[in-house]
């Protein structure tokens, strides 16, 4: 599963907060992803998220972040 620094997640199940989407921090065994939400962040091992992807947005060159 191609994800990358920048890109937004919408995981299966959804935050406490509400939100379904995530921002990608950091990647690589495990990843830094942070709630579109409430802008809580967390650690996830790699096989975990990718079972619990729904859906990929790729980030953007000329995108504001």
């Amino acid at each position: 599963m191609e994800i990358h620094v920048g890109d937004t997640i919408r995981m299966k199940k959804q935050h406490p907060c509400g939100s379904f989407t995530w921002e990608v921090l950091r990647e690589g065994a495990d990843f830094r992803l942070k709630c579109e939400g409430c802008g809580h962040q967390i650690m996830i091992a790699r096989r975990l998220m990718e079972r619990n992807v729904k859906e990929v947005k790729k980030f953007k060159e000329g995108q504001e972040a």
